[in-house]
């Protein structure tokens, strides 16, 4: 039986000078595993044994090499054929290769993992110039991970579950060169939070500047995949927003982000008064009911005359503002602030801060589908204290959430 062929030192430094491409790298790394495993095995068994092939110390030692048989490993790259030695008594159990495993060792899919993290093509570059002695252009780092694109596609139009309890709905903008100018252009993140408590992200839209008519059509688009119902949609303050969930979801409850609201208004509030402001606007979202909450507010306008102008979009929004005193604290601590979405698009910006402008929407869309994939395989666990909410859930909305 013939074994895979050992490549020398010298020949393996010739087959390195004269790799220049991926497939070259990935032609090259074949090569080496069924040689590379044969001598591990064969090292193996030395081990096992105690002496060398050949050696007089083995003998009379009670044990010895007694051949091979063939086995077929299947890898990233194929079947690769390899020899497993035998001893003579057969005690010896191969580590390398066990029953049934498969090799893996696909470059390409490390340069998407990579890419996923937000490396740029010249930190892929160099790194793979450190591993494996070879430098790729930019052009082909686009090129290997442009094969994720129909993994994409699939994943935004992947059916929905019918019900979700709490959707978070924002945006994040991105500088896209889009025919021959660059312009500014917003990524749609839709979150929701399943019947089980679950984060799942619904879907990423690339499009013009954030607007309540593009929401529209984020919206139609989920309830053509299948959401029938969503319970509370959690947004930031879009002009136009309400009117577009409505549209869409009429049963759906909006509830306005109170920490947005409190950003804006003390954006211009003197760093001297600032703390004392804030302690008082905090007795009105932190206040029992929906009552005492306006009352609350009266009373803020009414010892900050000079910032009226600030609190007078409390009550233009009130009816968006308000809606989180109708719930149970726990819920309340879910809705009251879009920051779950918001943690999300930070993760985002981590992966993205490495690409100041993307090419076009394609890129931008893919290097997110790539960093939620990552991000999203962390969420096995549900939200916290979900078995309550979900009970609190169900009585607040029998007709659409029962509990078996």
């Amino acid at each position: 039986m013939v074994s895979p062929k050992i490549l020398s030192y010298e020949e393996y430094q010739q087959k390195v000078k004269n790799l220049k491409t991926v497939s070259d790298v990935t032609n090259f790394a074949k090569e080496l595993i069924a040689p590379t495993l044969q001598d591990m095995l064969d090292a193996e068994l030395t081990n096992h044994l105690g002496y060398p092939k050949n050696h007089p110390s083995g003998h009379h030692t009670g044990n010895s090499r007694n051949g091979h048989y063939g086995k077929t490993l299947k890898t990233s790259f194929g079947e690769e054929r390899i020899n497993i030695p035998r001893d003579r008594n057969g005690e010896y159990e191969p580590i390398a290769v066990k029953k049934g495993e498969s090799v893996q060792s696909d470059v390409e899919e490390k340069i998407i993992a990579m890419y996923a993290k937000g490396l740029t093509t010249r930190d892929i570059n160099s790194y793979l110039e450190d591993i494996y002695r070879v430098s790729i252009s930019s052009d082909m780092v686009s090129s290997i991970t442009d094969k994720v694109l129909p993994r994409v596609e699939e994943w935004q139009s992947r059916p929905l579950a019918s019900l979700y309890p709490v959707v978070y709905l924002d945006g994040i903008h991105f500088k896209v060169r889009d025919n021959g100018k660059i312009v500014s252009k917003c990524a749609y993140i839709l979150l929701g939070i399943t019947v089980d408590g679950i984060k799942e992200v619904l879907g990423i839209w690339v499009g013009e500047s954030e607007g309540a008519k593009f929401w529209m059509q984020v919206l139609s688009e989920i309830r053509n995949r299948g959401v029938q119902n969503i319970l509370i949609c959690c947004v930031d303050g879009l002009s136009g927003f309400s009117e577009a969930i409505k549209t869409i979801f009429p049963d759906a409850i909006v509830q306005r982000c109170i920490v947005h609201q409190v950003r804006n208004t003390v954006k211009y509030v003197p760093h001297k008064e600032k703390k004392e402001f804030c302690a008082d606007l905090k007795t009105i979202y932190g206040a029992p009911s929906e009552e005492a909450g306006m009352q609350a507010l009266i009373a803020v306008q009414e010892k900050w005359p000079q910032y009226k102008v600030y609190l007078q979009r409390w009550e233009e929004h009130w009816n968006e503002l308000s809606p989180f005193y109708s719930f149970p604290e726990e819920i309340r601590r879910m809705i009251y602030t879009t920051n779950a979405i918001e943690s999300l698009n930070r993760q985002f910006r981590k992966v993205t801060k490495t690409t100041s402008i993307f090419p076009h929407d394609k890129s931008l869309t893919k290097l997110l589908w790539l960093a939620q994939r990552d991000i999203s395989r962390k969420w096995s666990m549900s939200v916290r204290n979900w078995g309550q909410i979900l009970a609190q859930f169900a009585i607040l909305f029998p007709e659409k959430i029962t509990i078996s």
